[in-house]
């Protein structure tokens, strides 16, 4: 069971509350201080592009999260005790074939969907391809998106997934608490400010759907890939001026900005289709004990634990 590796270390309910109260809190300071100061995050974002460039202004936003997934997986490693395989996955080693499955589905749905939005209504973009730029953005992007995703995934659905498990001995607390956490660690983003509260919808979403799909496959993989294709090839084929990665990528996005039912197609339309999918390939079952089960305070023989 994926919520129970978090026993294979030495326990103690403290060890989890720094390192997430840490992030949660600066967040939440960030997004205090730029309601206080009635900081508009769009014109600073430009401001930022005016000094540095949008690849400088993409390294300066991707950087925290090395430094961000590197100490939380210092504090698993070093004061838990656990190791990351745990943390990761429930199988004995990482399933890379699943990463890359999912991977290759979402990148392949986002590119061909932006090619249709392309072709239909080709006013609604600008062709903003620069070799040069570009290329060093390609470089950039894939060397620090999939930290940066690697980083909320580890922090959600694994670190505070297993330790929320844990303590309430349940997996629908976790599932619920850490989706919501998700969304509005995203509440300071341009696109709240442009699009309204409806787009908390999207992110609590995406939150709920990547949850669902760790507790079923017992294991983060399919998460870190979805997770991963989504950001980075969005960075790479199309961005826009309203959002907070603006990037030197192939298409900008030029359309008026609306928050109507587009918004909420992706979770209730393309989240299940993709849920479905993955069931289906990787043979899901037993789905009401994984997603509303309880979790025995007794350990099974397979868990090794140090209290």
């Amino acid at each position: 069971m994926y919520i129970t590796q978090g026993r294979k270390g030495k326990l103690g309910m403290w060890k989890y509350i720094p390192v997430p109260l840490g992030f949660l809190g600066l967040m939440t300071l960030n997004y205090i201080v730029s309601k206080m100061f009635n900081m508009d995050t769009e014109t600073v974002i430009k401001q930022q592009i005016e000094l540095i460039g949008k690849n400088g202004l993409f390294v300066e936003l991707m950087i925290p999260f090395v430094v961000f997934l590197g100490g939380l997986l210092f504090w698993v490693k070093f004061v838990h005790q656990q190791s990351i395989l745990s943390l990761t996955t429930s199988r004995k080693k990482i399933d890379w074939g699943r990463v890359f499955f999912v991977f290759a589905l979402m990148a392949t749905f986002i590119i061909v969907s932006t090619g249709l939005s392309y072709y239909f209504s080709p006013e609604d973009y600008i062709f903003n391809f620069k070799p040069v730029p570009f290329l060093i953005l390609l470089v950039l992007a894939l060397v620090l998106v999939p930290i940066q995703t690697s980083f909320e995934e580890y922090m959600f659905r694994g670190y505070l997934m297993q330790g929320l498990g844990l303590a309430t001995k349940n997996k629908w607390i976790p599932l619920v608490v850490t989706s919501v956490l998700f969304g509005l660690m995203h509440a300071a983003n341009p696109e709240v400010e442009t699009l309204g509260p409806i787009i908390m919808v999207f992110y609590i979403g995406t939150g709920l759907f990547l949850g669902i799909i760790t507790l079923m496959d017992e294991g983060m993989e399919l998460a870190l890939g979805f997770h991963a294709a989504n950001n980075l090839i969005t960075v790479l084929l199309v961005t826009a001026d309203w959002t907070a990665l603006q990037t030197h990528s192939i298409l900008l996005d030029v359309s008026e900005p609306g928050a109507g039912y587009e918004i909420l197609i992706p979770v209730f339309v393309i989240f299940p289709l993709f849920i479905l999918i993955l069931s289906k390939k990787y043979k899901w079952t037993n789905w009401k004990d994984k997603l509303f089960g309880k979790i025995s305070s007794q350990t099974t023989p397979e868990e090794i634990t140090q209290v």
